[in-house]
């Protein structure tokens, strides 16, 4: 029978994703203490002010960091899937600066930053994976803030499918060019900067352009060149480890 995936095989996979880590390595991780919550859609897991004294790793589900304006306008600042560690910041900075919170229902492990801190100084290269994952992150949000002022919607959306694609292909979650992509379009118009009704034409001409099909969270990548093409995608900020005959998506 197979064995059945501990708590800590997405994040190993994750950070294997990035980095190459050895047998002591992950067995340290998957050593880590961990406390198991279950969140609904919208419920947050960090607020804006809070002094957090643990880290999480999203078990399953998708999370996303936001800021609201003095207005009251919500602006998403990016995306985290199964596997990512989205607030390993908070190991440094003692006041957090954004929201974190749950966009579908999700499982989530909380490590104390005493034992993050402990397994840094005794595994280097797990330390290296974790601040390169950090570094990553930050590579993400430029990204973004590129998608969004400096792309037309076609590109920005064409974009952000890529980058989520990618994402959950290297966790495994993207087999046979089909992802689980709980995301509205509401929340799309947030993490983009369109309307919800920019964002519904935008699909609408992705599907007639046979580049996607996105029915009930079910995301099918029809043409991925051309969905690359269209978004200007080229996944180098993303610095994945993807082995040569990893192909999630139709070529």
């Amino acid at each position: 029978m197979p064995t059945k995936p501990s708590l800590a095989d997405f994040l190993l996979r994750r950070l294997n994703s990035i980095y190459a880590l050895d047998e002591d390595d992950i067995a340290a991780v998957d050593r880590l203490p961990i406390q198991i919550a279950d969140l609904r859609a919208d419920e947050d897991l960090i607020r804006e002010g809070d002094r957090p004294t643990r880290s999480c790793f999203i078990v399953s589900g998708m999370t996303c960091w936001f800021k609201i304006t003095g207005k009251g306008q919500r602006q998403i600042l990016s995306f985290h899937v199964t596997g990512d560690l989205p607030d390993l910041q908070s190991i440094h900075l003692s006041k957090m600066d954004s929201t974190l919170s749950a966009v579908s229902p999700s499982r989530i492990a909380f490590v104390p930053h005493q034992a993050l801190h402990a397994i840094c100084e005794e595994r280097p290269k797990v330390a290296s994976a974790l601040w390169r994952m950090t570094l990553i992150d930050a590579a993400v949000f430029r990204e973004w803030v590129a998608n969004v002022g400096g792309r037309q919607a076609y590109a920005r959306m064409a974009h952000l499918l890529c980058e989520m694609t990618m994402r959950l292909g290297a966790v495994g979650l993207a087999e046979n060019h089909v992802c689980y992509l709980p995301i509205t379009q509401g929340e799309l118009a947030d993490a983009t900067g369109m309307s919800t009704v920019h964002v519904n034409r935008t699909l609408q001409t992705l599907r007639r352009n046979g580049l996607v099909d996105w029915r009930d969270s079910k995301l099918t990548v029809l043409d991925w060149p051309g969905l690359q093409k269209a978004g200007d995608f080229d996944p180098g900020y993303l610095h994945l480890r993807i082995p040569p005959d990893f192909k999630p998506w139709p070529t």
